[in-house]
């Protein structure tokens, strides 16, 4: 599902990554009509995690909620930042070691609203999306809070 929406103070686009995400392509897509500066975030499954080796992290979601809760914490960063476009996607599913999970972009006339706007964007996605993780490893498996 993609989801774009021009608000009244800048460029959003979500999507909901079933099977993959392609970083460069959802950055490709942005709108970036005055934007000096472009700052990404990809996180990845850890191949290690508390000395046991991920299999697979297994993600659960509240699919009818989850583009709309990405959607306002990029309204809400577009405002408390100043930036001007925001292009996010997070996988579903099973997401086997060193695979991508999520993706957030952030353009912005200037590096430093481009980099705050980012980390604050993942930080609340962590907090506020439906999103729900089991971890699979060699030595047993356990659901976890959020992408923590």
């Amino acid at each position: 599902m993609r989801l774009l929406r021009i608000t009244m103070s800048g460029h959003i686009l979500i999507e909901n990554a079933i099977e993959k995400i392609d970083s460069n392509e959802l950055r490709n897509k942005m709108n970036l009509d005055g934007c000096g500066a472009v700052v990404s975030f990809l996180g990845i499954t850890r191949p290690q995690n508390d000395g046991a080796n991920v299999i697979q992290l297994e993600f659960d979601a509240w699919m009818d909620k989850l583009p709309a809760v990405l959607h306002r914490l990029a309204e809400e960063a577009i405002i408390q930042f100043g930036i001007i476009s925001v292009a996010m996607a997070h996988r579903v599913g099973v997401v086997k070691a060193n695979e991508d999970i999520v993706a957030i972009h952030v353009g912005s006339a200037h590096r430093k609203a481009a980099f705050k706007a980012c980390e604050w964007l993942i930080d609340e996605l962590k907090n506020q999306a439906p999103l729900w993780k089991k971890e699979v490893t060699d030595v047993g498996e356990k659901w976890k809070a959020g992408l923590g």
